[in-house]
């Protein structure tokens, strides 16, 4: 989709956010990691906890979050883990905030063995 690259960077990393803020959908991306799965066999997964409609709903929030491509072959519907919007995320948030907290556990660590 088009839109998704004139997004600003802080909107796509609250779309991402968003759609990590949910655990079934966590879930759903924990499944697609292993392998690409059709809708069909995600609500076979998901049958004893959602029905169809939320479970597609899901999928349009990662899809609109990018953590998902998704492809029509046939009548089937394939979707696919895009890692790319967590790492991007990790790199602008996690790290930053991360490298502090290593420097800071090293000065901590120097000064308990002096």
């Amino acid at each position: 989709m088009l839109y998704k690259y004139n997004m600003s960077r802080d909107r796509r990393h609250d779309l991402t956010l968003k759609a990590l803020g949910n655990a079934r959908r966590r879930e759903m991306l924990d499944l697609l990691r292993e392998r690409p799965r059709t809708t069909g066999e995600l609500c076979d997964l998901f049958f004893k906890k959602l029905d169809r409609c939320t479970v597609m709903q899901h999928l349009g929030v990662l899809e609109r979050a990018d953590l998902i491509i998704v492809k029509r072959k046939g009548r089937h519907r394939w979707n696919y883990i895009n890692p790319l919007p967590i790492k991007e995320l990790h790199d602008r948030w996690i790290c930053e905030y991360a490298a502090g907290t290593v420097d800071l556990l090293a000065r901590m660590k120097r000064e308990i063995e002096e």
